[in-house]
């Protein structure tokens, strides 16, 4: 099955990607334990740094004194026509029992965290009046990279959702011009769908190492797998980069 088909692809071993995720490692590691961001990032009980932007890479994705990032997930990306310039990478990193319950979240927040991968599509916000969504950040791509050997808390992803939430949204949105899809209330539409990809897309669970990566539809239902009995990972924890650079227009979104 193709991209197109089933919305992620995952690259072997290359060795540009390895050196550029050796380099980010080192960049990572002091950065996601340092109090002023863990003050802000480190959620379900200390068990989840979400260290969104936290990297200072350029718009090539490359470190200050670091390598280029280079390797097949970039050909890919920008022979499918998919490249925009990169936003500061996200450092997710997951401790040993995530997730935690927290007092940041609901116990029913909670058990859809267990026990569905706290399972979502990137860019919807809850910001409008109580907890409804809309689409705030129309992300392009998302593009894994890990950072260290861990075989703890892969990415989740369900196999064919993107088809589900475009036709979806494309539905709830067609009578909508493109510069007010940012104000509508998507709520209903987008759990009526995430159930929908529940009930009849794959749970794929994506493990990849350092020099691999893997690249997902912007719309693809997807999430982080609960850390499992037997699961192993790094003292810094399982430490993944990814990469969500906001589309200029909106209306490509759908696209």
């Amino acid at each position: 099955m193709s991209f197109a088909a089933k919305g992620w692809v995952k690259f072997a071993h290359d060795a540009a990607t390895a050196k550029w995720a050796d380099h980010a490692r080192q960049r990572a590691i002091p950065l996601a334990q340092d109090p002023q961001y863990t003050k802000k990032w480190l959620r379900c009980g200390g068990t989840w740094f979400v260290g969104v932007n936290l990297l200072p890479n350029d718009g090539q994705g490359r470190l200050p004194d670091g390598p280029p990032l280079a390797g097949p997930a970039i050909a890919f990306l920008q022979r499918e026509g998919l490249w925009t310039p990169l936003d500061p990478a996200q450092v997710s990193v997951i401790y040993e029992g995530y997730p935690k319950p927290s007092n940041a979240e609901s116990p029913a927040a909670f058990r859809f965290r267990r026990d569905r991968d706290a399972a979502h599509v990137d860019g919807l916000k809850l910001v409008l009046p109580d907890k409804r969504r809309h689409v705030d950040e129309p992300h392009g791509f998302v593009l894994g990279l890990p950072l260290n050997e861990a075989s703890a808390s892969p990415m989740v992803v369900w196999e064919g959702s993107h088809h589900i939430m475009r036709d979806a949204f494309a539905k709830r949105l067609e009578a909508v011009p493109p510069e007010r899809w940012a104000i509508e209330d998507i709520t209903d539409t987008y759990q009526a769908a995430r159930k929908q990809c529940f009930e009849t897309c794959k749970r794929i669970e994506i493990k990849a190492l350092p020099g691999e990566s893997y690249v997902m539809h912007r719309l693809s239902l997807h999430g982080v797998a609960p850390w499992k009995d037997g699961d192993v990972a790094p003292p810094e924890g399982r430490m993944i980069a990814y990469f969500r650079p906001e589309l200029d227009d909106i209306a490509t979104w759908l696209a």
